[in-house]
C-alpha cells in the first residue's frame, strides 16, 4: 500500500521532518521560503493531507480550488486565523492544530517584552550598539519598575495565566484580569487574581496590560484609541497575541504622543509586514514572532501534527480537531 502524500508549507524541525520522511510520501519546504496562493492550491489538489502555519494565508479562493485531494490541513500552530474557517466547513476539510505544548514559551516571550517595555531594553541595546551612551548618570534612562506592579490579562486562558504564575510569584506583581465568565477559583486563588468587570476597567487598572485574546473579528482592533485613551501615561501594553488584537494607527498616534510609556509587540497586523512608522519609535520593543520558537516547544508542536495525522489516516479520533 502507497504512503498517504503530505504537504509541508516551511520548514520544520529536523527531528519531526525525519519522523515525517519515514511515515509518510512527504514533500518538504527544504528552502523555507513562503510559498504562493497557487502552490498552496496546487497543494490541496495533489496530496492527502496539508500542513500550514501561521504565516501561511488559506482564504476561500484557495480552500475552493476544483478537484480537490485534500481531506485534511494539519495546522502547525494554536492560532488558525489564517485558514478561512467557514470556507474549510463548507469544503469538508477537517481541520487540527496544536494546543497545550506552546504555553511556557509563549508566556515567557510576554515576560520578556514586559521587562523590556519597563525598562527600556531595546532603548538601551540601540543606544550602546550606536556609540551613542556616554557612561553612567543618576537620571539616565529611568524606567519603570516592575516588581509590585500591576499586570492587566485580556483573556485568562493557559499562556495568560503562565504569564500571570510568573509575574506574580516570580516579581510580586498584583494580577487583574477579563474574561466573560470567572476563571476555576483555585486558580484565581494561587495567584491572588482578581477578575475585572471589563476591559475598560484592566485599561484603567493596569502598569501592564498584556493581550491573550484569539484574532478573528470579534477581536479585531479591539484595543483601538478610546481604549488606550484609558491606560494610565505610565502603563505599557504587551501583545504576545494575534496582530489586528491591536489597532496599529492608534498604537502609533498614542507612542508619539507618549500618552503610555511603551509598548512590546511579538505579533503584528499584515505581518510579516511591519508598519514603518513602528521602527522610528524608541518607546516601543520589537520581536519577529518568537513566541512559541524553542527548539523543544516547536518540535512538541511538529509532534502534535505527527499525532493528528497518524489518528485521521488510522482512522481513529483526532486529539485535536478544531473543524
Amino acid at each position: 500500500m502507497s504512503k498517504p502524500k503530505v504537504f509541508i508549507t516551511r520548514k520544520w524541525p529536523a527531528s519531526v521532518e525525519e519522523r515525517l520522511k519515514l511515515r509518510y510520501d512527504v514533500t518538504l519546504n527544504l528552502d523555507d521560503r513562503p510559498l504562493t496562493a497557487e502552490e498552496f492550491k496546487h497543494a490541496l489538489q495533489n496530496y492527502d493531507a496539508v500542513c500550514p502555519t501561521v504565516c501561511d494565508s488559506f482564504p476561500a479562493e484557495v480552500l475552493n480550488v476544483e478537484n480537490k485531494r485534500c481531506k485534511i490541513l494539519a495546522n502547525f500552530g494554536v492560532g488558525y486565523n489564517h485558514i478561512d474557517v467557514d470556507a474549510a466547513k463548507a469544503q469538508n476539510l477537517i481541520m487540527t492544530n496544536t494546543p497545550g505544548v506552546l504555553t511556557e514559551s509563549t508566556a515567557d516571550i510576554a515576560m520578556t517584552l514586559l521587562l523590556m517595555s519597563a525598562r527600556r531594553g531595546a532603548e538601551g541595546d540601540r543606544l550602546v550598539r550606536s556609540k551613542q551612551w556616554h557612561g553612567w548618570c543618576p537620571t539616565h534612562m529611568m524606567s519603570s519598575d516592575v516588581t509590585g506592579a500591576t499586570l492587566g490579562l485580556i483573556g485568562f486562558g493557559r499562556i495568560a495565566q503562565a504569564m500571570a504564575r510568573k509575574a506574580h510569584h516570580g516579581f510580586g506583581m498584583k494580577i487583574i484580569y477579563f474574561k466573560p465568565s470567572p476563571a476555576d477559583q483555585s486558580i484565581t486563588d494561587t495567584l491572588q487574581a482578581t477578575r475585572c468587570n471589563s476591559i475598560e476597567e484592566v485599561m484603567q487598572s493596569a502598569d501592564f496590560v498584556s493581550l491573550h485574546c484569539p484574532g478573528g473579528d470579534s477581536t479585531h482592533h479591539l484595543i483601538n484609541q478610546q481604549m488606550f485613551n484609558l491606560m494610565k501615561p505610565t502603563a505599557h501594553l504587551i501583545n504576545t497575541a494575534r496582530g489586528d488584537v491591536v489597532d496599529t494607527q492608534a498604537l502609533i498616534n498614542t507612542l508619539k504622543a507618549k500618552s503610555i510609556a511603551g509598548a512590546g509587540l511579538d505579533v503584528y497586523e499584515g505581518e510579516p509586514n511591519v508598519d514603518e512608522r513602528l521602527l522610528e519609535l524608541e518607546n516601543i520593543s520589537l520581536l519577529p514572532h518568537l513566541g512559541s520558537a524553542t527548539i523543544a516547544t516547536r518540535t512538541a508542536m511538529g509532534e502534535k501534527v505527527l499525532n493528528n495525522l497518524e489518528a485521521y489516516f488510522s482512522q481513529n479520533t483526532l486529539p485535536d480537531q478544531v473543524v
